[in-house]
């Protein structure tokens, strides 16, 4: 270091990566807390005031120095420099986080070490990821009551599990529960995919869909909230999805149409299981949530990037916030390989002629698809085969256009989308269309829609 950039430093005074003292008394407050932070440097021989007072660097001082590092929890790595009359302590961030000292944990804040409290230890192991929510074992979970044997019987069929051992070894082996003193303990990922209710324990744990009018959240028209267990969140998700999403037919010779989804479902899908997998389940205030607007598809997760993956790294590195979770979505075919869905995601995209996905990063972590609208109307400015038309006036013809687009679309949403024709006028249409053995209704009354034939 040179003398132009040690006088840069006292000039711009301390802060979060610099400290000065005049002796190293309490010195290792400010070492836990850089090696909890970003790393710092400490300045032994200058004021809080930034003057510079000097101090006999000798073998003792920098072993007494050592020795204070060593003596944290864990260690801490430290490179001691000599500057003039002064001691530079550098300490790099910690790569064992926690770190503690005799009178406890601290943090940087700002030009501070502070010490932390109860709640913001806690806080500090959830956020290095030294506790993991999906570890955690839930005493309020009972076996008899809350476990549903049908999920289970569920997840063996996708994972191709013959069911040869009883029921408390399979959930053993698959790591969801534990078995102290003959008790059967389920951990959160246990409860996430075989509770016979979800939202009974973990609210927050569902998805949130909704379809809005325009391209601002303002008028909702449509909306579902799904959490019974996590692989019905993401199954249902995907049908509110299809539901929603126009779909173009194409013709390749044969008597069957091939459906071509304005955006590709499977870029989508491994988007919703990416935010359930990577969610962070200690904030309970917010759910994954998977948005439609006419512009764009967005599908949020809370907690931001998990920690250790910086955003230029994002799609290349693989860092799992919940490796249980994403193990057993792996063994039931849901994530084909680890690591490779972003680059599979855009893969899909560009072959469907889209513009890359776009991810967002703040205290969630959001994936925007461009629905490509324009390009769409453009490339096909008639999405049905013209023979279906045949015969249809243009109130049909334009019932029939949003059916087309909208599968499994409702009275009330096809009303919508059709400048709020009249419920009597659309039945009319509808009982037309499903005469003349065009549409169909599929589906209960109450949650079913209406599809083209075929």
């Amino acid at each position: 270091m040179k003398t132009k950039e040690l006088k840069l430093i006292i000039e711009e005074g301390e802060g979060y990566f610099i400290e000065f003292k005049e002796k190293p008394a309490h010195i290792d407050r400010e070492m836990v807390a850089f090696a909890n932070g970003s790393g710092g440097r400490i300045f032994i021989g200058i004021s809080d005031s930034g003057k510079i007072k000097g101090i006999v660097v000798t073998n003792q001082l920098k072993s007494q120095i050592q020795d204070i590092a060593n003596n944290c929890d864990p260690p801490i790595k430290i490179k001691l420099q000599e500057l003039a009359s002064l001691l530079v302590v550098h300490v790099n961030q910690g790569t064992e986080k926690p770190y503690s000292c005799s009178s406890g944990f601290y943090t940087r804040i700002g030009p501070n070490a502070q010490k932390m409290n109860r709640n913001q230890i806690i806080e500090f192991f959830q956020s290095e990821g030294r506790i993991r929510f999906e570890e955690l074992m839930n005493l309020k979970f009972n076996f008899q009551n809350d476990f549903d044997p049908q999920k289970l019987s569920h997840f063996l069929s996708l994972a191709e599990i013959s069911p040869v051992l009883d029921t408390r070894s399979i959930l053993l082996n698959l790591g969801v529960a534990e078995q102290p003193a003959g008790n059967l303990i389920f951990n959160n990922t246990g409860i996430f995919f075989f509770a016979r209710d979800l939202d009974q324990f973990y609210p927050h744990a569902g998805i949130t869909c909704a379809l809005y009018k325009g391209i601002e959240k303002v008028h909702v028209l449509d909306r579902k909230d799904f959490n019974q267990d996590i692989i019905y969140n993401v199954d249902n998700t995907m049908l509110f999805l299809r539901q929603h999403i126009p779909v173009r037919y194409e013709f390749d010779g044969s008597p069957k149409r091939i459906e071509v989804p304005q955006v590709p479902l499977e870029a989508l899908r491994e988007a919703v299981i990416n935010a359930v997998c990577h969610r962070y389940y200690f904030e309970k205030g917010a759910n994954v949530m998977v948005e439609i607007f006419d512009d764009r598809i967005e599908i949020s997760s809370p907690g931001g990037l998990v920690k250790g993956l910086l955003e230029k790294d994002f799609g290349k590195k693989s860092v799992l916030r919940n490796p249980k979770i994403a193990g057993l979505f792996h063994r039931i075919g849901y994530i084909e390989k680890m690591g490779t869905g972003i680059r599979r995601m855009q893969n899909l995209m560009k072959e469907a002629g889209h513009a890359p996905i776009r991810f967002e990063f703040t205290t969630f972590v959001t994936a925007v698809f461009d629905r490509g609208v324009a390009l769409e109307k453009k490339r096909h400015p008639v999405n049905l085969n013209e023979g279906l038309n045949e015969g249809l006036n243009e109130g049909l013809k334009s019932l029939l256009a949003v059916i087309s687009q909208n599968p499994g679309i409702q009275t009330r949403r096809a009303s919508a989308l059709l400048d709020n024709r009249s419920g009597k006028t659309l039945e009319k249409q509808i009982q037309t269309l499903v005469g003349k053995d065009l549409i169909e209704h599929r589906g209960s009354k109450k949650t079913g829609g209406y599809f083209l034939k075929g």
